[in-house]
């Protein structure tokens, strides 16, 4: 009896160690199971885990392969901004006022200046004589060939920065605009730009004594966002200012631009050196209505307040030019900008020199124009432009200069056509 209980004891004992080996086979066929699935698996800790910091690798370029992120890239920037003529209708050999057969070359050589005279405090001066002024070209006194104060038709374009920064004053600004277009008097012609980014500058109105298409393009105009490229709109509206002509080649109708912007250039195609050598070569006088109260006037350690910038730009593109630059306080003093624009344009001296230099060498010569004072009375101070490039000129052996008229014919009219694409500066 004994015997069999103890054997009774011992199978148990096996049975039970058998289960408990079987349990542990199983436990760990599991794990490893797990492990193959998961081989970034971690066992659990308790308390709290330092985190490892995760050292980030230098960005490369990574071409191809799912997942794989590609650098940006700076693309070529896009051909510039640019204007377009129309194709130069055929001259009617009818209206000739020469002889078929003759051979006419006109004189190139006559630098024209729209001088405008005024005292200490800003206010134009009148009945001048044509012996009180003097014009010097790189310090050299110049002949006067002609002098004349009579009101001459005036050819200028009004550009306008329709970008968002003019919101709240653009209302006034299009007022201010209708009142300069209504003093157009008979031989004045104009035309409207408008202008925000470099690939949105557009010919609103162009070339026209028509005072109800001009007022019909300004009531199209409107506010729309974009990065403000004044040195683009500035020069491309000048360059068509200067190159417009009408009638024969002895047109000398004065030529001026009107600005209306804040002065904040923020992606211009055209650097401002390239716009101001531009500038030099045409004699289009340039008056800008700068808005820029609004520009932030923090300044850096090193840099100019944003304010300071488009203040310098706009002085410096109408100083250049012998035009004029206006910074209303508040809107309420358009309506006064405006006549004192126009009161400029009609009372100014015209006056041309025969250059001694007659070097056609393209280098820039500078221009001063003086004025004697009148006893007993304030200063008198002349402003025309700062200087001009003396630029190449072929002409034929044998060929004679003449300042005759030459034939009329029939003018050929401009189309600006804004880039494709918004232009990017290479860095």
């Amino acid at each position: 009896m004994r015997i069999r209980t103890v054997q009774s004891i011992r199978l148990r004992q096996f049975a039970v160690t058998l289960l408990i080996s079987l349990i542990g086979v199983v436990a760990l066929v599991i794990s490893g199971s797990s492990l193959a699935q998961n081989p970034d698996s971690r066992p659990r800790t308790t308390g709290t885990a330092t985190p490892t910091p995760v050292q980030t690798p230098a960005a490369t370029p990574q071409t191809g392969g799912p997942g794989r992120r590609i650098a940006p890239q700076l693309g070529a920037p896009p051909p510039p901004p640019i204007l377009k003529p129309k194709p130069t209708p055929t001259p009617d050999p009818t209206s000739a006022e020469i002889d078929e057969g003759s051979r006419l070359v006109m004189n190139t050589e006559l630098v024209t200046l729209n001088v405008r005279v005024i005292d200490r405090n800003n206010r134009p001066i009148s009945n001048m004589r044509k012996d009180e002024f003097k014009v010097y070209e790189d310090g050299v006194p110049q002949p006067v060939f002609s002098f004349t104060e009579e009101e001459v038709p005036v050819i200028y374009g009004l550009a306008v920065d329709t970008s968002g920064s003019l919101r709240g004053a653009f209302e006034q600004v299009i007022n201010a605009a209708k009142a300069i277009i209504n003093s157009n008097k008979k031989g004045d012609e104009t035309f409207l730009e408008r202008f925000i980014s470099s690939d949105k500058i557009e010919t609103i109105q162009d070339f026209t004594s028509n005072k109800d298409a001009l007022m019909d393009g300004l009531d199209t105009l409107y506010i729309e966002g974009g990065q403000t490229a004044v040195v683009d709109g500035v020069y491309l509206a000048a360059e068509h200012v200067a190159e417009y002509k009408k009638g024969d080649n002895n047109d000398r109708r004065r030529r001026a631009l009107i600005v209306v912007t804040d002065g904040e250039d923020r992606s211009s195609y055209y650097p401002e050196a390239q716009l101001f050598q531009r500038l030099r070569e045409e004699d289009v006088q340039i008056y800008v209505i700068g808005f820029v109260n609004e520009l932030d006037a923090e300044k850096g350690f090193i840099r100019k307040s944003p304010r300071d910038k488009a203040v310098n730009l706009i002085n410096k593109i109408a100083s250049e030019t012998g035009g004029r630059a206006f910074f209303p306080e508040s809107i309420s003093e358009l309506p006064s900008i405006a006549n004192e624009i126009v009161r400029d344009l009609r009372t100014q001296y015209v006056i041309s020199y025969d250059p001694t230099n007659k070097a056609h060498d393209n280098t820039y010569r500078t221009i001063k124009v003086t004025v004697a004072d009148a006893p007993g009375r304030d200063k008198r101070i002349a402003l025309t432009r700062s200087g001009r490039h003396a630029g190449q000129v072929n002409t034929a052996p044998g060929t004679r200069t003449s300042t005759t008229p030459a034939p009329k014919t029939t003018p050929a009219s401009n189309v600006r056509q804004p880039a494709n694409n918004p232009p990017r500066k290479t860095p």
